[in-house]
């Protein structure tokens, strides 16, 4: 195993404890939903954006998804898994492919967690129309605001995170 592999592998993990501890340790409940808004989504933004859309993709999934699990709500454990996922993945895309060539890191932090927002509301709204049908739709405003929480917290921690070492060329 290479090193660089190694250490992809490491920080996968240690984002993914990241992304679980971030999601469990603010619960602010969403009236109506059942759900709550966390800061979990912005390490599942920098997933994305600093760990690439393999490594960033498992990291957030899977930390977001044991959130789930270690919180009770056993029934969003798969779909948390598949959003949170994806959102990582085209966060990367996104910051990395889409905006490349755009230098303001605050602008692209922003524009990324756009992107972010649209998918938290929508994915779950997905989702949670096979469970609750039609019902499913009055968790897009609170889902809409945790993407924008996860949006305004990510584009805080990217100029900082431009400051360690691991991740300067990457951001």
């Amino acid at each position: 195993m290479t090193m660089h592999k190694t250490k992809s592998m490491v920080f996968a993990a240690l984002f993914a404890a990241l992304a679980c501890v971030a999601t469990m340790s603010l619960h602010i409940p969403t009236p109506g939903t059942g759900g709550y808004i966390h800061p979990g989504d912005a390490i599942v933004v920098l997933s994305g954006i600093l760990l690439g859309p393999i490594y960033g993709g498992l990291a957030a999934g899977l930390g977001s998804a044991l959130a789930d699990l270690l919180s009770g709500y056993m029934v969003y454990v798969p779909i948390t898994f598949v959003v949170k996922a994806v959102i990582a993945v085209v966060c990367y895309f996104v910051y990395h492919k889409l905006l490349g060539k755009l230098n303001h890191i605050i602008l692209k932090g922003i524009i990324t967690g756009c992107f972010s927002t649209i998918l938290v509301a929508a994915g779950y709204c997905f989702f949670e129309s096979f469970i609750y049908g039609s019902g499913a739709l009055a968790s897009v405003p609170a889902n809409l605001i945790q993407g924008l929480s996860g949006l305004i917290i990510s584009t805080i921690l990217l100029p900082l995170l431009k400051q360690v070492p691991n991740f300067r060329n990457i951001i």
